[in-house]
């Protein structure tokens, strides 16, 4: 009994050893992940990607280097907005809803806000891009 609850000791003091996701090529930003552009490394990082299904088919925010770890930071979703694309610009809020075309002034992927400009009155506002590629402004 004694040696079951020593060995559920030691068991506890021994951290998980997760495997970090490291890139095996250089990933320039902007560029969606493959299963191909990664594999599992020794090391121990804390706060990096082990979960190759949370990186796969992601974009990289910035230059990704083979042998160093992934972070949460690393990646975000594909944009689906490129700079100077023509957008939909929707503004709702109650019964009241307007639609118009704008000029999307940065790139941007789902959830991301970013500054549109109205080409109707040339006013440039700030947008939440929806999963659907319309910029979605709110007050």
């Amino acid at each position: 009994m004694i040696l079951r609850a020593a060995l559920l000791l030691c068991a506890a003091a021994v951290p998980a050893r997760a495997e970090t996701l490291v890139p095996v090529r250089t990933i320039p930003a902007q560029s969606v992940i493959t299963p191909a552009d990664i594999q599992t490394s020794d090391l121990i990082v804390p706060g990096a990607l082990t979960d190759p299904d949370a990186v796969i088919g992601m974009e990289a925010r910035v230059a990704l280097f083979p042998g160093r770890p992934i972070l949460p930071g690393d990646l975000s979703l594909p944009a689906t907005v490129e700079r100077n694309a023509i957008v939909p610009l929707v503004y709702a809020a109650g019964n009241l809803h307007i639609t118009t075309e704008g000029r999307a002034l940065d790139r941007a992927g789902p959830g991301d806000l970013i500054r549109v400009m109205n080409l109707a009155s040339r006013n440039t506002v700030t947008a939440r891009i929806g999963a659907d590629g319309v910029a979605y402004v709110s007050r």
